[in-house]
């Protein structure tokens, strides 16, 4: 297939491009400018020069291609749009990608006890309503006839295969860490994320592509991790004894912005992909996240 690409320059994006590269599509990948579309061309990426906003050039793109994945942006209604102009009537697969942050709770680092499958009611918080919104507009956009697919990722951890190597909780917790000499988590880091592998998250994105019905949705995590825990694994990596403190959202706050504290490093976002597995014979197997951060990528100093 030739695979059209938003973010072909992210951790997400560039990371599915080589997959579909190794796997034998070929690839055009959205850039802003000319000095990226050199990198990627350098991967193999055949780049489309230009942003989210150009939506006529986002239609055509789509309608020139045999498949759409979104990875640049979770939010952009009007590149959604114009995708979907673009491949209506089509029969092809867009596969956009959101996030299991649209089930997350701002708690200042507890714990909740909330965990949400596919089919699970949810009410977003207001910083998320918008992208639940999103994704709701695209599963309905099967009725056009598009193959439309949402996959929402929960904390994705491992190193990327793109120009970006990695994501941002984790290497923002061994940054702090090393920073303050000692691992840091908003209030008691009992605040729980499920979290996937990049590995096992590429092969679902090409399950995806192959066989996932329109308009269906799913989450992709392998297992969940308190951000203590997490904390604790990074201090034992760094030779810290496993020790860890307590943060304010407040510190957290000027540490990585206000959104990010209360929504990613101080909430909760607990999610099961039961129609991963299910549905598309989705079968995990990567290193867990503590696993990788005490042994494998992140202890090799890839962070």
């Amino acid at each position: 297939m030739q695979i059209f690409l938003t973010g072909a320059t992210g951790y997400i994006g560039g990371s599915i491009a080589a997959r579909m590269l190794a796997d034998g599509h070929a690839v055009r990948g959205l850039v802003r400018a000319e000095a990226r579309a050199a990198q990627v061309r350098d991967r193999g990426i055949e780049p489309v020069i230009g942003a989210l906003d150009d939506t006529a050039l986002v239609e055509s793109a789509a309608r020139e291609a045999d498949a759409v994945v979104n990875a640049a942006s979770a939010d952009h209604l009007g590149a959604v749009e114009a995708i979907l102009d673009g491949l209506a009537g089509s029969g092809k697969p867009f596969v956009h990608t959101s996030g299991s942050s649209i089930v997350g709770s701002r708690a200042g680092g507890e714990a909740v006890d909330e965990i949400y499958a596919e089919d699970t009611p949810l009410t977003p918080s207001p910083a998320r309503a918008a992208r639940v919104a999103l994704n709701e507009t695209i599963r309905a956009a099967a009725d056009r006839g598009v193959r439309t697919v949402v996959v929402a990722p929960s904390l994705i951890y491992g190193l990327g295969h793109g120009l970006e190597r990695h994501s941002m909780q984790v290497p923002w917790l061994i940054a702090l860490a090393r920073k303050s000499g000692i691992a840091r988590h908003v209030g008691s880091g009992g605040n729980i994320w499920s979290n996937v592998h990049m590995d096992d998250l590429l092969d679902l994105y090409a399950l995806v592509l192959e066989r996932a019905p329109a308009g269906s949705f799913y989450y992709a995590e392998n297992g969940e991790n308190s951000m203590r825990e997490v904390c604790e694994a990074i201090s034992r990596m760094l030779g810290f004894g496993g020790r860890t403190q307590s943060m304010s959202l407040k510190d957290a706050a000027e540490e990585w912005g206000e959104g990010p504290a209360n929504d990613t490093m101080g909430s909760n976002s607990r999610v099961r992909a039961v129609r991963a597995r299910q549905e598309l014979g989705w079968d995990p197997r990567a290193p867990s996240l503590i696993e990788e951060i005490e042994r494998g990528c992140y202890a090799e100093g890839d962070a």
